[in-house]
């Protein structure tokens, strides 16, 4: 009987956490217990570990991911256990996961198989509470303005042009677009408004770029929350509210420290989408584990076109990271997909489907190395229908690149499945790399947008809607034009339209609005149908979800 990934969570032993923290060198008087398997690092640690040299950073991110799936997270905790088993002191930084994917699309996000941080059933719901925090300290912010508004408004802020939004940790498409303020002048001030998903909060973002308290507290005092009817941009700063909500995230900055199954430490904290934000998890964290261990592996959302590129030009721009190797993952399943089969038909051999998906992992590897300047290796999540035909064509294909192929074979072995990923990953990580920005910060907006499209993504150039290029003059105008780009698009092509596959050419990416995330420090560009909050699909995942008499979870997969 093959064993779901919540039962093969709960069939593991977990140490205590204080025994995983020790393993370390992490002490029990720095850690905020959470019960015996969870607990918070204080944070204010990172600095007093300031003159302890880094070790290297791995960074693993993916194709460009598919209905089939390609286990990106699931890779990157079996190649930490693997660190481990080689004699490497290894730590993994993850993202939390959100309750939108969890109870719409994807159920569980920590890991499959025996390659799992836990507990898992806490992991994906609420855990410590961080999200809850943000989604409080952002609502704060949006009772804030319209309280002003509704006591004189004395920084005339344009109620038209209001551009913060309140926030829900869920996927529900009915508060995208609400009025509220109804029902006489003692409820507010009616107006258009809307809701966005927790993990698409500027303040997500602000928390996961964050070096300390003092420079959270500085980021949101930046918040633009709107403009006022001279056109001026106003802040959370103006408002007085930089204070209240920092106190509010006082224990959400402060690192997660959870275990694999195999015990390896893992760091979990912060979760920005990639497609609509940056797509990493902390800045503290990451460092934290780079203090702390050998090798820190690390990983980005979605493809190497999205959660890679922002992780280089957002994260490692902003912090100072910089990686010490790349980890490609792809699945024989979706370059079949990226290949033109349907996903009823991934079951039978087709070495002619995986040749024709293989230019999007090629395309990958190309930014990978010629933009991003990085080693990098390939690992092929390993699925049991995959042929040695298949598997051979990827060999080929990544032998033109000077690059090699591993078997990953995680979900059903763990760290001994990613042993051989492992050494590889050990002697990439000593060779020198020529690690490149995709743009300079210097570049204008519309040189950075270019920049992003035709050298990632292999399109001819970009399209500004009236809108956005006026946002784009006013953002400029206003000293922002030297920020780096957060694009927000359709995770599943390198274009603006998801149903184009593969390695598309000649496309336009069309961007249809820009705004200023001056607190996380970065612009985000609107492309396609994105939305920055999400839709339940027909059958949503929580209709899998229960819980028995004792308290027993089941059904996150």
């Amino acid at each position: 009987m093959v064993l779901t990934d919540i039962e093969i969570a709960n069939s593991v032993e977990m140490e205590p956490i204080t025994k995983v923290a020790q393993s370390i060198g992490i002490e029990e008087d720095v850690l905020t217990l959470y019960g015996k398997y969870k607990a918070k690092i204080d944070a204010r640690e990172l600095e007093k570990l300031a003159d302890k040299p880094d070790g290297k950073l791995i960074l693993v991110t993916a194709i460009s991911p598919t209905p089939a799936g390609e286990g990106k997270t699931t890779t990157s905790v079996g190649l930490a256990d693997a660190l481990s088993k080689i004699g490497k002191k290894s730590i993994i930084a993850l993202r939390e996961p959100s309750l939108g994917p969890v109870f719409g699309v994807k159920g569980g996000a920590a890991g499959g198989g025996y390659a799992q941080v836990v507990p898992m059933e806490d992991i994906n719901l609420h855990f410590t509470g961080d999200f809850h925090a943000i989604g409080v300290a952002n609502n704060l912010l949006a009772a804030l303005i319209d309280n002003h508004i509704h006591h004189g408004n004395a920084l005339g802020i344009d109620s038209r042009r209001i551009t913060w939004k309140r926030v829900v940790d869920m996927n529900d498409r009915q508060l995208r677009h609400v009025v509220d303020g109804l029902q006489g002048k003692v409820n507010g001030v009616p107006r258009e408004d809307g809701y966005d998903i927790t993990v698409a909060s500027e303040i997500m973002a602000v928390l996961c770029l964050s070096e300390n308290i003092s420079d959270l507290k500085a980021r949101l005092e930046r918040i633009i929350i709107g403009y006022n009817y001279s056109g001026e941009p106003v802040t959370a700063g103006d408002l007085k509210a930089a204070g209240a909500m920092a106190a509010l995230l006082k224990e959400a900055i402060h690192p997660n420290l959870v275990q694999t199954l195999e015990h390896t430490p893992a760091l979990i904290h912060g979760g920005p989408f990639a497609n609509i934000a940056h797509g990493c998890n902390s800045v503290l964290a990451t460092k934290l584990a780079l203090k702390y261990a050998d090798y820190a592996v690390t990983e980005a959302g979605f493809g190497a076109d999205l959660g890679a590129e922002k992780f280089i030009d957002i994260k490692c721009r902003l912090s100072g990271l910089r990686p010490s190797a790349v980890v490609l993952v792809a699945t024989i399943r979706a370059l079949k997909m990226h290949g033109g089969v349907q996903k009823a038909d991934l079951g039978a051999e087709n070495v002619q489907a995986v040749i024709d998906g293989l230019p999007n992992l090629d395309k990958h590897l190309e930014n990978i190395q010629e933009v991003y300047g990085l080693p990098v290796v390939v690992a092929i999540n390993k699925f049991p229908l995959d042929t040695e035909a298949e598997l051979e064509a990827v060999y080929v294909a990544c032998q033109k690149r000077n690059v090699e192929v591993v078997i990953s074979d995680v979900w059903a072995n763990g760290g001994e499945g990613s042993r051989e990923l492992a050494e590889k990953v050990v002697a990439l990580a000593e060779q020198e790399n020529h690690f490149s920005f995709v743009y300079d910060a210097e570049d204008s907006i519309e040189t950075k947008l270019t920049k992003l499209v035709t050298k990632v993504y292999g399109g001819k150039g970009i399209s500004l809607t009236p809108a956005a290029r006026r946002e784009m003059q006013e953002l400029e105008r206003l000293g922002f034009g030297t920020y780096p780009i957060c694009m927000a698009k359709t995770q599943y092509s390198f274009s603006d339209d998801a149903k184009k596959l593969g390695a598309p050419k000649d496309f336009v990416v069309k961007i249809s609005n820009l705004k200023v995330s001056a607190g996380a420090g970065f612009i985000v560009a609107l492309t396609g149908a994105i939305m920055t909050m999400p839709g339940l699909p027909k059958v949503p995942a929580s209709e899998k979800i229960d819980i028995d008499h004792e308290g027993n979870i089941t059904g996150l997969f």
